[in-house]
């Protein structure tokens, strides 16, 4: 019978075939199944006797309602922590399932913890706020006014919800002419926030509206933290149109609500500061009308008088007689520019002739036309003088060149003599320069020889004869 039937009778084993574990040996076993079979786990929970010794590392208990682990966050991940644990704090951690094996205690190695829930959010809020008020973007002097009676109004939320219901029902009841845009975007979820910043960039690129309200019914801390993520503040802080923030309830505070122009506690409430009271606005008309009609008839009557007040002097004073009186000094003044006009043209004609007669007197053509002649009779003499100079220096350019060529090495060519020079390109004044076998240039009045020498006499000549 093998081994594994004695197990399921029960009999036990011969000692030979028994493995037998030490403590030690089970639990660093343990250890290693736990730490290379489970990975890395995400646990929410809260703490509880939590220690810190002087070696820095953290240990603590991570329970819920019915269950609870030890864990031991070692020093070096400890001083990577943003906040400072405490006994019921509720956490996030990361971390890698291990075994304490001196006492066997199944435990949880973190190495990563954050608050969780509305803890941390509400810290990360804070920190958010002041970083953006230390930037000055809740400065009152950087927001703007909303426009008494705006053109158009445009409603940043989401579509289907029951903010933006309750926005359009107050906008209708109270000014229902003032036209309205709807600008849909989710409200709540991770891509929220991202959407909500592209569309509010997205308005005032287009520059549709006079105001925009951004808003959203009520709901938790995390429901509205869309509203609290960076790129929306600054994509309000960013907008040319003015924003009111009408989000949550009353009680409710969004970093959005700090950034925008205004603040409405709800999205009706929005609804209420964007929108002009119609009502008013007919009373204002009904006033304005009134004072129209009231300076009308003022106006009407004041002209009716002045009318009645020209009418008489008129009939006082017959135009017919202005008009004649008028035409004979229209004939008068005619005359007087026709005759003025006549003296002027003489005089000018007078002076003009005048002016003729003595531009005659100074004309400078007698002179252009001696000194033409002037010109005429020197460029002669220049080209007959430059004559007599090239023939003169063409002479002495020829006797030069007969001179220069008597003394030059060319001409002794010419005459039969030959120019010698070695390989080297030295020139050979001596028969004891070369040896024969060497190869020597010969240059000839025409041409030259490549030659080699077959035979090499020495002339011995005297000092005397080398006087000579």
């Amino acid at each position: 019978m093998s081994a594994d039937g004695y197990t399921r009778l029960g009999l036990p084993l011969s000692a030979p075939d028994r493995e037998i574990y030490t403590v030690a040996r089970l639990n660093f076993e343990a250890c290693a199944l736990l730490e290379n079979t489970f990975p890395s786990v995400w646990v929410e929970g809260e703490l509880s006797n939590l220690a810190s010794p002087s070696s820095g590392h953290l240990y603590f208990s991570l329970k819920d309602a019915s269950a609870q682990v030890r864990c031991a966050m070692f020093r070096n991940r400890r001083q990577l922590l943003r906040f400072r644990p405490a006994d019921g704090a509720h956490v996030l951690l990361r971390g890698r399932i291990s075994l304490y094996q001196p006492r066997g205690d199944y435990q949880l190695i973190v190495e990563h913890m954050e608050e969780a829930g509305d803890g941390a959010l509400q810290r990360a809020f804070e920190e958010l706020k002041a970083r953006l008020a230390t930037e000055g973007l809740f400065d009152e002097a950087r927001k703007r006014a909303l426009p008494a009676l705006p053109q158009r109004i445009g409603v940043i939320t989401s579509p289907t919800g029951a903010a933006v219901r309750d926005v359009l029902t107050v906008l209708r009841r109270r000014f229902a002419a003032i036209p309205v845009l709807i600008y849909p975007v989710p409200v709540q979820g991770k891509q929220a926030a991202a959407a909500i910043a592209r569309m509010i960039r997205l308005a005032s690129a287009r520059n549709e509206c006079d105001v925009l309200i951004l808003c959203r019914g009520g709901g938790s801390l995390e429901d509205l933290w869309s509203f609290n993520e960076e790129i929306v503040a600054r994509a309000i802080a960013e907008c040319d149109i003015p924003i009111i923030t009408g989000i949550g309830h009353e009680i409710d505070f969004t970093i959005a609500d700090f950034v925008a122009d205004v603040r409405a506690p709800t999205p009706s409430g929005a609804a209420e500061r964007v929108s002009p009271d119609s009502d008013d606005w007919l009373r204002h008309f009904e006033r304005l009308q009134a004072r129209i009609v009231a300076l009308a008839r003022a106006s009407t009557h004041r002209r009716a008088e002045r009318l009645q007040w020209l009418v008489r002097r008129l009939q006082q004073r017959h135009p017919r007689q202005q008009l004649r009186q008028q035409a004979q000094r229209v004939d008068e003044l005619e005359q007087r520019l026709l005759r003025s006009w006549q003296r002027g043209l003489a005089h000018r004609t007078m002076a003009l002739r005048e002016r003729q007669a003595r531009l005659l007197r100074h004309s400078p053509q007698p002179r252009l036309r001696a000194a033409g002649v002037q010109i005429h009779s020197l460029a002669r003499r220049l080209e007959q003088l430059m004559r007599q100079r090239l023939q003169h220096l063409g002479a002495r350019l020829a006797h030069r060149s007969g001179e220069l060529d008597a003394l030059s090495p060319l001409a002794t060519l010419s005459r039969g003599y030959a120019i010698v020079s070695a390989a080297d390109s030295r020139l050979v004044r001596s028969a004891a320069q070369v040896r024969p076998g060497d190869e020597v240039r010969t240059r000839l009045a025409e041409g030259e020889l490549l030659c080699t020498v077959q035979k090499v006499t020495v002339q011995i000549i005297d000092e005397h004869e080398r006087e000579k």
